[in-house]
Parts: structure tokens; sequence; C-alpha cells
């Protein structure tokens, strides 16, 4: 392995170019703006006259901005030494930031259309605490890419011992262009339908032309009936969820590919107009987790995802996912990959669960029950006090929404399961989102035990591992209370045992687990 660079003490600045690029996204700000603006202003005022306001605006704003940018360079000031990383910055209010060497977790490039045009990336220095307000994170943006580049290789690199397994070391996965065809049954396809129909609306009321778009869409349902016309609009609306689901998936996961680097740094870099590259070290990671929604489970694919301490969102990057190591594939492929994440020879998360009691189902039955008859109910009351139409309201309902629910709680219950498999415990649940977590038994640190008056009468309890990685909390639903208390005394050897009490019955030895 190459040694890293030599730390230095040296103070460095951004590149130069940030203030060519805050000109460029300003001037595209100003131009997106402009036109609205000048057709609203030109209803009051010569069109000439209203260009020249807004031109005026714009180059205020792009000299205003630029010139604010360049102070910020100017200002701003960064090193890496051999303890510290440390961040100055500000003009009346100097503001300067460190963190210590030893407690960075993640170093994360990203680089929108414009900074990969001119080479350069945003870093994101963090520790991985969610502090709020910033005190964890030092970003630098923009820098040089073979500056966030050294950064990222110096700021990350772990010395380890020689011995360590390299065979998982390299590519563990790169983009299959196939997987595209798990996009359009995801959950975001009729979000984004239903978005773009808003979208639609808003841009007519902008330009004052929203009731000429409703009279023409009125127009072209005339002759037909309202569950037609009803039927068509949902169907064009899902047409363009669709569109808007397979430019998403192409625009995150292009050029995805996953990778172990020397010293057990596990890296995902992904995108089509925004670059990505983030690192998750693998002495962080305590389990992964596999997600499968509705759609994408009915084609047999799941989502990889990584259950690490340390990988908090951040903020201004909301939608980028910080843990998926795997975008939805088949669920073969998420499994090997899995395997290989953990160094294991299979797959903890394919391994065969212990099924939850009848009492579990009983109860996933009451609440689909109790959530789809309601709405039947007080259409049926309303349609017998107003008009036969509701009456027709309730039935339709009711022949949808009470197989539907009784489908999802049986599916619910089918879902459930937990066991223990080598140094890995694993919980599975859930109908919509089927999640399935193989989580380090040495990464639990605590074990909360919940029982309502009605689990208590069933004879089941909900347990709940704690943990500092991921979610923080992975759940147990309705086990037998016997069985689940003993899985958790199994995963965890003596965090439970001291809350326990060990019930003999009269004509045997074997040993039952009490709260």
């Amino acid at each position: 392995m190459t040694p890293p660079p030599a730390p230095t003490e040296d103070w460095r600045r951004l590149d130069r170019r940030t203030v060519l690029v805050t000109a460029a996204v300003l001037a595209g700000v100003a131009g997106g703006a402009g036109l609205p603006t000048v057709l609203g202003l030109s209803g009051s005022m010569p069109l000439w006259q209203a260009v020249g306001w807004v031109l005026a605006g714009a180059v205020l704003l792009v000299a205003g901005g630029s010139a604010a940018d360049y102070v910020r360079w100017r200002r701003t000031r960064y090193r890496v030494g051999a303890e510290r990383a440390e961040l100055r910055t500000g003009l009346l209010l100097v503001k300067r930031r460190s963190l210590a060497r030893e407690r960075i977790r993640s170093v994360d490039l990203t680089a929108n259309v414009l900074l990969r045009v001119l080479g350069l990336v945003k870093v994101r220095i963090g520790t991985g605490e969610n502090t709020g307000g910033g005190e964890s994170t030092l970003e630098l943006d923009p820098v040089s890419r073979a500056e966030g580049e050294r950064l990222r290789r110096e700021l990350l690199d772990r010395r380890v011992p020689a011995a360590q397994d390299t065979r998982h070391d390299g590519a563990l996965a790169v983009l299959d262009p196939r997987w595209i065809r798990y996009a359009p049954v995801s959950f975001l396809v009729p979000l984004l339908g239903g978005a773009a129909a808003g979208a639609v609306m808003q841009v007519s009321q902008w330009f004052g032309a929203q009731g000429e778009v409703i009279a023409w869409v009125g127009d072209r349902f005339r002759d037909t009936s309202l569950l037609w016309t009803v039927v068509v609009l949902v169907l064009l609306a899902a047409l363009a969820g669709t569109v808007g689901a397979l430019g998403l998936w192409v625009e995150m996961w292009w050029n995805y590919r996953l990778e172990r680097e020397p010293g057990g740094t596990l890296r995902v870099r992904r995108g089509l107009f925004t670059g990505r590259s983030i690192s998750i070290e693998e002495r962080r990671l305590r389990g992964v987790e596999l997600v499968e929604p509705l759609g994408v489970r009915a084609c047999r694919a799941a989502r990889v995802d990584a259950v690490a301490t340390g990988l908090v969102k951040d903020d201004d990057d909301k939608h980028a996912d910080h843990k998926t190591l795997l975008p939805p594939a088949p669920r073969a492929i998420a499994d090997r990959l899995s395997a290989q994440v953990l160094r294991e020879p299979a797959a903890p998360t394919g391994a065969p669960l212990t099924a939850h009691p009848r009492a579990a189902r009983s109860r996933r039955l009451r609440w689909a029950l109790g959530t789809a008859v309601p709405p039947v109910a007080v259409l049926a009351v309303l349609g017998a006090a107003l008009t036969p139409v509701l009456l027709l309201a309730a039935a339709v309902c009711a022949l949808v929404l009470v197989p539907l629910a009784v489908l999802l709680a049986l599916d619910a219950y089918r879902n459930l399961g937990h066991g223990v498999t080598g140094d890995y415990l694993v919980t599975r649940s859930g109908t919509l989102r089927r999640t399935t977590v193989a989580l380090q038994r040495g990464g639990v640190i605590g074990w909360t035990v919940k029982q309502s008056v009605f689990q208590r009468r069933a004879g089941v309890l909900t347990l709940t591992a704690t943990t500092a990685a991921g979610a923080g909390a992975y759940d147990v639903y309705d086990a037998d209370e016997s069985e689940g208390l003993a899985f958790a005394a199994e995963a965890v050897p003596g965090l439970l045992a001291p809350f326990l009490e060990r019930k003999r019955p009269f004509s045997t030895t074997s040993g039952e687990y009490r709260s």
C-alpha cells in the first residue's frame, strides 16, 4: 500500500473558481425568475421597461453575490495537521472550528454538473455526531477534485494489521442497467405523478392560464363518463410518475460502484449530474439492512443499507441516502453483497427465522379490520341518512378495503421473524416496507421489553434492541413471551439475565424465562 502524504500544517485556500461558480448559479437563478417577473410587470408598464428593470436587478444580484463570495474565499482557510483538521472563516465574526483526526468518520465528495465541468468538488468532513449547528462537520466548498481525493485518502487512512482478510477487497458491486426496471414499482411513482399534476396547475397559475388549462381538460372529456375520466387522469399521472421515477433513478445511480479500499473503507460512488462519493469505515459497520418495499419485493428484489455508527444525513443534502450500499437489485445479488460487506461466507439476512405465534396474526387482523371498517360504517350511516350514493360508496369500500386490509395483515404476520445466526441477531417485519436487519450481537448495548395489557393477555411481547448504529433501535414485534426473552438472552448473553427469573414447572427442570 502506498503510504499517504505527510500531513501539512500549511493553511490552504479554497479553489479560486468558487467565485465563477457562484456567479453562474446566480445568473441561472436570475434567468429563471426573470421571465415570470417580466410577464408580471408587463401588465403595468411597457415591455422594454419591464425587461430593463429585470436586467438591472439581475446584474445587481450576480455582482453582489459574487462580491460576497469573493470575500468568503479570501477569508476562508483550512489545514490538516497531524492531530486536527481545522477551518477558519469569517470577516467581522471570525469562526474557527477544528476536528480531532481520530474522531473523523466520513469524508464525502459531492459535485454537481457545474462543479464537475470545472473539475471541482465539495468536501464534507464529519465525525458522525448529530450535534446540530455544524459543529461536527467541516465543509470545503469547493476544492479541486485532486485535492478532495487527497483529503479523503489522508483523513480516512487507517493502518490495519497485515494479516487482515483481503479476499473481499476491490469492487463489490457495479451498476447493472437492468436494475432500472425496479424504479417504476417504487412508491415514488404516485408521489411524482401527483407532483407533476400540481406543477402543471402552479405554472399555469403563474402565467394566468389556469382557467384555460382546466377548460381544455374539460373539453377533452366532455363526452366521457366521470369514472373513465378519473381512470384516464390517474393513468396519465401514473405515466408521468413513471417517467419521473426513471429519470430520478438514472440521476441517482448512474456510474454506481461499491468497492472496499485497502484499510477497510467501503466507498460508494454514484450520480449522473451530481456525482457523489460516500465513504464508510468498516470498523463502524454493525450490520446490514435489507429493505423491500411492496412493489420491489413483488419483483423479488431488495435494497441493501448499512447499519453503521456516525451516518448522519446532512441537512443541505436531504435527498442523498448516505447509508445505501446497493440500489434495488435481485434478492440473490443483495444477499451475496451483504455477505461480502460483512465478510461472512453466507448472508445472515438469508438465515431461517423463528415464526411468531398465532396471537400476532390475530392482533394484525384486528388492527386491519379496525382501520378498514370505520370508513365503511361512516359512509353507510351517512348514506342511510342523506343519499343512496353514499350507500353505493360504502359497498364499494367494503368490497375493496376489507379484503385488502386482511391480505396486508396476513402478509405482515408472515413477514415476522427473528433468530440468531453466528455473530448476528436477525429481525424481520413490515408489509408495505419489509425490512430484514442483521445486527452484530456485540453492537447491542441494551434491550427494551414492552408488553401492553392486550399483549399480556395474548402471551406476546415486543423486544427492542438498542444500538449506537443505524436507526438506534430495532424491534422484534409480538414474539412469544418465553421464546422472545430466551432469544434476547441468547443473542447477548448476560445483558438481560439480571432482569429475568427462571421458573421451574412442577414436573420438569427445563427453564422458562419470565420478566
